[in-house]
């Protein structure tokens, strides 16, 4: 607690390195390399001397020395893409806006993914060049699936998606080691502690309560802030976390299926019987008020089996016509 506590006081406040007009100082360099091969030449016709070949010596040591230095400088930043440079071990600034820029030379750019093969980009069949530019575009982690407890302690199979950008370029590379992997493990934390704070469903707890399987969007919503407080560090923004996947394990899917299966043919019966009763009471309430047959009550109980039988009966009754008197 108390390291994560130091790491937070440590947060970065990003802000704009210093840059210059990246197109002009690259036209500049090469006029003044031009430049320096006529004065080299110039400088090397004729008869020698000490002042022409100590001119000859700067513009050797500016054309192979200060020249190439030069172009280490400039930088080409893409839409929605960002460098992070450091100077001597220390924060440089951060370019954000895409173009073309000059930078101190000796700042270098410094992303950790781009040691991992999905932070660069592969030129042809086995060359790899990692990439040093942080990318700002929202994109999505889809963690794999896991097996986790609900409230009732029933295992369950639940899957997230994450859809994420980076708002803090400096948190992103000083704060954590790889900010990518920081996500997926905190993602998997987060997961773990708001499913095991519901049920997988409402059938064995009160109605009223929430559960993982119909109340979604606010375990979403619940879920979003979770990750959201475990990354600020990293400077991360958390812009949408919703569920993908959710099932019973495998050793109690069996189980759980007909327990739903019952509860469906209990509900179902319910809902038969309940109509059944009051189909009988209207036949009854009809024949008496049209005087149709007068029934004794032995009579109304036999009927009232009857239409029972017919109405709640699984399969089709087969019915007995009675040619004679109902007496």
């Amino acid at each position: 607690m108390n390291d994560l506590s130091n790491v937070e006081k440590r947060e970065f406040k990003e802000f704009k390195a210093k840059s210059k007009n990246g197109m002009s100082i690259l036209l500049l360099n090469i006029v003044l390399m031009v430049l320096d091969i006529i004065g080299i030449v110039f400088m090397l016709s004729g008869e020698p001397n000490a002042f022409k070949i100590g001119v000859a010596v700067l513009l050797f040591l500016y054309l192979f020395v200060v020249a190439p230095i030069i172009f280490f400088g400039l930088k080409v930043v893409k839409p929605n893409e960002a460098l992070v440079l450091s100077l001597f071990g220390k924060y440089y600034g951060s370019i954000r806006e895409d173009g073309f820029y000059f930078v101190n030379p000796f700042a270098t750019a410094i992303s950790p993914p781009a040691d991992t093969e999905e932070g660069g980009r592969n030129v042809s069949k086995g060359v790899y060049i990692p990439s040093k530019r942080i990318s700002l575009k929202a994109m999505t982690l889809n963690n794999d699936k896991q097996k986790i407890n609900d409230q009732l302690g029933n295992p369950i199979i639940i899957g997230i998606v994450v859809i994420w950008r980076v708002v803090n370029t400096a948190n992103a590379v000083f704060n954590v080691d790889n900010y990518k992997e920081f996500l997926t493990t905190q993602c998997d934390s987060a997961l773990r502690n708001i499913v095991r704070l519901y049920p997988y469903d409402t059938a064995d707890v009160n109605d009223n309560e929430k559960s993982l399987r119909g109340s979604s969007q606010e375990i979403a919503q619940k879920l979003k802030e979770e990750i959201q407080s475990k990354v600020d560090i990293a400077g991360l923004e958390i812009m949408e976390a919703r569920i993908t996947h959710l099932s019973y394990s495998q050793e109690i899917a069996a189980a759980m299926l007909q327990r739903q299966q019952a509860a469906a043919i209990i509900d179902a019966r319910q809902m038969i019987v309940e109509g059944a009763v009051g189909m009988v009471e209207i036949a009854l309430e009809k024949l008496n008020e049209n005087n149709v047959v007068d029934l004794d009550e032995e009579r109304k109980a036999a009927m009232v089996s009857n239409l029972l039988v017919v109405l709640c009966g699984s399969k089709d009754a087969q019915p007995i016509v009675n040619s004679g008197s109902i007496y």
